[in-house]
């Protein structure tokens, strides 16, 4: 095809110039995603790690001011226990200025209240007046303080909800007990305080039982069960507010949990007082905001700079085109339809090129994965037998049993043989040659194949039995690879009994027009026998298999002249046979 003439040459390169322009606003376009993808991402991260620092400081600030506060409420029931003055209104039974007494000890210290109880556990003395007379001989503080001598500290549910923590001490005098000093430790103040915030703050004890918590109703609750309220958040309503947006954010992190559904950033920390912890829910909504922002800025600045680029190409466009108008009407079309062929042509042979390379690339990584699985598969198992060899050995030469580690050593030389002859294999078999076939007795294989898997067999109790001809039975392969179904047949079985109580694997060997050999367990059964030789089809879980072992020994099986079948057992499990043709006395003689 002939090219325009020259007067037409400034049409055509424009024409050309065209497709590399949409290219640039689209490589724009992407490129201002991709910025604002990573952009987000690194920030979100930076300021999620920023905001969980800050909640991680809140908490120890918290967690320090509540051990301060009971650790100084600790001594109070010690030094009171010591006044000579309450001694003595225990002994004589005279309290008439006790609870003056406890209610100037309440006002320098600052605790919470102050009870004075006789042996009987009557209140004789307290900072609370309403309370003389009350019995507590039933309440664990009381009981504690007398089995203990030294300070013991309870906590238990008011009748309001919430709970009450005290300091008890038992009050000594010539060996005996005069009475019970109770101190109560106001940690609901903390409660009050962190009311105020936007986190949400709780504090469990050891038995993951929820003590103090923001929200009132999750007091006395399991953590996991509070959580798991979703219903009429109240108090929660303050850090909720802001974040409501935070569910609908596709570009933000996995979230720790979840508060009504919306997203919370959780944080832990262990409080050293009784095996206590505390937990705090902090919402992303400070994160999205400040993460928001620097995007809104970004997008508007790529905004700004398409615009720019449409307004310049469209100013261009506008110039050139009045060039255009001036050439006649034929010429343009003649130049447009000769362009658009060259234009096509040139794509066609493009997109043949590509489509040809990218062809010839996925049959090389085909091929690279399919002889990377194969390797790995193959010598899979001498690596384990070789590992429990080596581990024997260690112990025989601990124990100065030189004679016995030989004979390991013997066998990890005999197995590093064999992963030789596997690779020699694989290599011949990437170069689709002949193997090097041979008369092979299969009882032989089988017996090689059991001593293979005998670090497998030791390592579980299973019942093996075997029925076998006494004669020879002769068949020409590849002992190597024959030996290779044979171990992935027996380890597939041990892995099928693996949770059968009484697991146990039956060979049988037969000769017939065939020899026969069959492969019995009584494990799980096979769920799909339609895709079952199917490579990389395995019902393991994840790093247990790759599901090749079937599938090559399918194949080898074949190319033996023979076949491999599965199906399920009426009694359970499955059954697995290996068919392959007699070898005949005429074949031995030509042998």
């Amino acid at each position: 095809m002939a090219r325009p003439v020259n007067y037409t040459t400034k049409p055509e390169r424009i024409q050309r110039s065209s497709p590399w322009v949409k290219l640039a606003v689209a490589a724009l376009v992407f490129v201002a995603i991709g910025v604002v993808l990573i952009t987000n991402r690194l920030l979100t991260e930076r300021f999620t790690e920023t905001t969980r620092n800050r909640a991680e400081l809140r908490l120890a600030l918290f967690s320090g001011n509540m051990i301060s506060e009971l650790q100084r409420t600790s001594v109070v029931p010690l030094l009171l226990s010591l006044d000579p003055a309450i001694s003595q209104a225990l002994s004589k039974g005279d309290f008439s200025r006790t609870s003056q007494r406890l209610i100037q000890v309440q006002a320098n210290i600052g605790v919470a209240s102050i009870l004075l109880l006789d042996t009987s556990g009557r209140t004789v003395a307290a900072t609370n007046r309403n309370l003389l007379g009350s019995n507590y001989r039933s309440q664990s503080f009381f009981l504690d303080a007398q089995r203990s001598s030294d300070t013991v500290f309870s906590s238990s549910e008011r009748a309001g909800g919430g709970y009450e923590f005290t300091y008890s001490q038992v009050i000594m005098a010539e060996g005996k007990s005069l009475g019970v000093i109770v101190v109560a430790v106001d940690l609901m103040k903390f409660e009050r305080a962190w009311a105020g915030l936007q986190d949400v703050v709780m504090v469990a004890n050891s038995e993951d039982t929820i003590i103090l918590a923001t929200e009132p109703r999750w007091r006395g609750l399991k953590l996991d069960d509070a959580i798991a309220i979703q219903d009429d958040p109240s108090s929660l309503d303050r850090a909720l507010n802001q974040a409501l947006n935070v569910t609908t954010d596709w570009t933000r992190n996995k979230p720790d949990t979840y508060l009504k559904g919306v997203a919370f950033l959780r944080t832990d920390a262990r409080v050293p007082f009784r095996g206590w912890h505390m937990v705090t829910f902090t919402a992303y909504d400070s994160v999205r905001e400040r993460v928001n922002g620097i995007l809104a800025l970004e997008i508007m600045g790529f905004a700004i700079l398409l615009a720019l680029t449409f307004y310049l190409l469209s100013r261009r466009a506008w110039s050139q085109s009045l060039s255009f108008r001036r050439e006649s009407a034929e010429l343009r079309q003649l130049n447009a339809r000769l362009q658009n062929e060259i234009a096509e042509r040139e794509k066609v042979q493009k997109n043949l090129a590509v489509a040809e390379l990218t062809l010839a690339q996925s049959s090389k990584l085909a091929a690279l994965g399919e002889m990377s699985a194969a390797v790995s598969h193959e010598l899979n198992q001498p690596l384990a037998a070789m590992k429990t060899y080596l581990a024997g050995a260690r112990l025989l030469l601990q124990r100065k049993r030189a004679e016995e580690a030989l004979s390991s050593f013997q066998r990890i030389d005999d197995l590093i043989d064999r992963m030789g002859a596997i690779t020699r294999q694989l290599k011949s078999y990437a170069r689709k040659g002949g193997e090097a076939f041979e008369p092979v007795d299969l009882r032989q294989c089988l017996s090689s194949a059991l001593a293979m898997m005998e670090p497998q067999l030791k390592l579980r109790v299973v019942k093996i039995s075997r029925v076998l001809p006494r004669q020879p039975v002769m068949v020409m392969a590849d002992r190597l690879r024959l030996e290779q179904v044979l171990i992935n047949l027996l380890r597939n079985a041990l892995d099928a009994t693996k949770d059968t109580p009484q697991p146990q694997i039956d060979l049988i060997l037969s000769a017939g027009e065939t020899a026969t050999l069959t492969v019995r367990d009584n494990g799980h059964g096979i769920v799909d026998l339609e895709n079952l030789f199917e490579p990389f089809y395995t019902t393991k879980t994840s790093g247990e298999g790759v599901g090749l072992g079937l599938a090559i020994s399918s194949g080898i099986v074949t190319d033996l002249g023979g076949r491999l079948t599965a199906r399920n057992s009426d009694r359970g499990g499955a059954v697995f046979e290996v068919q392959l043709p007699i070898l005949g006395e005429d074949v031995k003689a030509a042998e």
